[in-house]
C-alpha cells in the first residue's frame, strides 16, 4: 500500500468512527441536535465526488451497515 492509499483509507475510517459515534450519541439522546448534524454531514461526505476518488466501497452499503451495526 502505498502513501496516498494509506491517507485515503485514513480519511475514511476515521469518517466511519465519527459516524458511529454520531449514531450511539443519536441512540441514547434523540434529541442531540449536534448529533444529528454530525451524522447528516458524514452522510453527505459518504455521498460526495471526494468520498468515490479515495474508495469504491458504495456508500449506502455503507451508511446502512454502519446504522445496523449500531441498533444491536
Amino acid at each position: 500500500m502505498n502513501g496516498y492509499q494509506a491517507l485515503a483509507n485514513g480519511i475514511i475510517e476515521q469518517a466511519v468512527k465519527d459516524y458511529r459515534e454520531a449514531l450511539r450519541r443519536l441512540k441514547k439522546h434523540p434529541d442531540d441536535k449536534a448529533a444529528m448534524k454530525e451524522a447528516m454531514e458524514l452522510e453527505e461526505f459518504f455521498h460526495s465526488t471526494w468520498y468515490g476518488v479515495l474508495t469504491q466501497v458504495d456508500p449506502d452499503y455503507l451508511i446502512d451497515r454502519l446504522r445496523k451495526e449500531t441498533v444491536k
